[in-house]
């Protein structure tokens, strides 16, 4: 078999796992044979591109997160700062739902990764999601760091902090008051987004 540009290798790598996951779900398992075979690829070769399986599950799910929650309120230079992060977050929020659609989601997040036993797969899973959810609000937040709107060190501690409360608001859509606290979540979200950036106001 001949094989084509590394770029395109990697590609059609990342694509054959997609493809499997999007098959058998988020826990499915990324196996070394399945996923070579999948793309069409020497086993050697997928072994250079992804060392392990949790390399690559984390690509596929930051592809994944970048289509869902791309970055482009951070672009917009025209808006403040703190309008800024509130648009992200918020978009994120929107991929939780709200009403069934928001009580669905997490009845399948409890599912795949609470009441099930915590197989390794489900682990990986797991921590693909989790690292891509900061590894997304860190870089907004070097975004706004790079601006001069909080430091880069303290960019972990507050994605940390932001992903907690966006865990938090989910499950409140997902509950039966959820209709009547759609200003609550907006206050919620401005208040994290203020203890992040306290010091914007005198910044912008």
């Amino acid at each position: 078999m001949t094989e084509r540009s590394p770029l395109d290798t990697r590609e059609r790598i990342l694509v054959a796992a997609a493809m499997i996951i999007a098959e058998g779900g988020v826990t499915a398992r990324l196996s070394v044979r399945a996923v070579s075979a999948r793309a069409g690829v020497s086993i050697g070769s997928m072994r250079h591109h992804f060392p392990t399986q949790q390399q690559l599950r984390d690509q596929v799910m930051e592809r994944i997160g970048d289509w869902l929650a791309p970055a482009e309120w951070m672009l917009d230079a025209s808006l403040p700062a703190h309008e800024r992060l509130l648009r992200s977050l918020r978009q994120v929020l929107v991929q939780a739902g709200a009403g069934q659609q928001a009580r669905d989601a997490m009845l399948t997040t409890i599912s795949t990764f609470v009441a099930v036993e915590q197989t390794p797969a489900v682990r990986e899973a797991y921590l693909s999601i989790e690292s891509d959810g900061q590894r997304r609000i860190e870089g907004w937040l070097n975004t706004l760091a790079d601006e001069g709107f909080l430091s880069r060190s303290e960019a972990p501690r507050h994605a940390r902090f932001l992903g907690t409360v966006l865990k938090g608001l989910a499950l409140q859509r997902a509950l039966p008051a959820i209709d009547a606290l759609s200003q609550a979540e907006e206050e919620t979200l401005a208040t994290a987004v203020s203890a992040v950036l306290q010091n914007s106001t005198s910044a912008e």
